[in-house]
């Protein structure tokens, strides 16, 4: 009974560390990300299905840089900032919670 409480506790440790990258991505959309792409969070997220963002983020999220600095010119200098790069998985951890085929809407609409 213990180690399942403790296995129980470990999950739920987990998934509160998921959700908080989740919604630091979330945040640091709306405020770095939002002005340059011209669309809210609801929209971003739907751009591309749940396996399509994880291909783009990965690779220190090589395939987003360049998907969206081609379309969004005006977002290569934070796309690119080195400061931003830890921010980006947590984007990557937004975009994915709330891709287009996850059924999950963000709140940010």
């Amino acid at each position: 009974m213990k180690k399942f409480l403790l296995l129980l506790a470990s999950l739920a440790i987990v998934a509160s560390v998921a959700q908080a990258d989740t919604k630091m991505g979330q945040k640091t959309y709306l405020k770095s990300f939002k002005a340059s792409f011209g669309m809210n969070g609801t929209k971003f997220a739907a751009d591309h299905t749940v396996a399509e963002w994880e291909e783009l983020f990965a690779d220190n999220a090589k395939g987003f840089i360049k998907e969206y600095g081609e379309k969004f010119p005006k977002a290569v200098p934070i796309l690119t900032n080195p400061d931003m790069k830890d921010k980006l998985q947590d984007v990557g951890d937004f975009a994915k919670e709330y891709g287009s085929d996850s059924g999950n809407v963000p709140s940010c609409g």
